[in-house]
């Protein structure tokens, strides 16, 4: 049964999105690798951090220390002999480190295994503000500043959008394409729930023409394989939340 929506599944982000993470990346290596062989390796690659999570905005809650003075009747004061200070126990949750393991798309070329091009599809932790946002910003800034394409594919409603120097027009789903030899300029590609997802080109080297990436393929290829029409829960409340318009629009799609 194929998805309900013509593009990008937005209870995916909320329900599967480490599933459908990895197995994307996955396919857009497949669906790749007969387009740029044989000069040309396309690899899926791992990076590893840990990630500090948000406070939970609770308030610290402190004990009570009471020292208790009597009088005598004397006119001075003296320390109470027996006193006994009742403590509060009770349970809290601490904020423990979180390992993140997320994939990222790298083409090679093959006899010098340099890298050409890095295709990265942004996580919610890349998204948020905290290591996982630091961790690939400063990645981001290290490629932008190399010989390295870079290819960035959001396709995620929440979380932060990636920084530009100009503003970015609105829409649910970006992809920006990063040719080395034309920064700081790049291409910007936008387009909303409604629609499918587009076809973009890869870079290469300068004397090879870029390669076709069918996004769209590989959507509706991953939503097909994993099934994911018998684990979403499309009663779910969406997170962010639709606006009115789109929400009609869901649930038209969904019923």
């Amino acid at each position: 049964m194929p998805s309900p929506f013509p593009g990008m599944d937005p209870f995916i982000e909320q329900q599967e999105w480490e599933d459908f993470h990895q197995r994307f990346n996955n396919l857009l290596a497949d669906l790749l690798a007969p387009n740029v062989e044989p000069r040309y390796i396309a690899r899926v690659e791992r990076r590893v951090y840990v990630e500090s999570p948000p406070s939970n905005g609770l308030p610290a809650r402190w004990a009570d220390v009471a020292v208790m003075l009597v009088d005598h009747g004397g006119g001075g004061l003296a320390t109470a002999e027996a006193t006994e200070v009742e403590t509060a126990t009770e349970e809290c949750v601490l904020p423990m480190p979180i390992e993140r393991r997320e994939t990222y798309l790298v083409i090679r070329e093959r006899e010098t295994q340099e890298v050409i091009t890095i295709i990265e599809t942004l996580s919610p932790a890349n998204k948020r503000a905290g290591t996982g946002r630091r961790e690939y910003l400063s990645k981001r800034e290290t490629v932008l500043q190399s010989e390295t394409h870079l290819v960035e594919l959001d396709l995620l409603r929440g979380g932060l959008r990636l920084p530009t120097m100009t503003p970015q027009p609105p829409a649910d789903y970006y992809a920006i394409i990063s040719r080395s030899h034309l920064r700081p300029r790049a291409t910007l590609m936008h387009w909303t729930l409604r629609d499918h997802l587009p076809t973009i080109l890869v870079p290469l080297k300068r004397e090879d023409p870029d390669v076709p990436l069918d996004l769209q393929t590989a959507l509706t290829t991953v939503y097909d394989r994993a099934r994911y029409q018998l684990s979403l829960n499309y009663h779910a409340e969406l997170t962010p939340p639709s606006d009115e318009r789109d929400r009609a629009w869901i649930n038209q799609r969904i019923s």
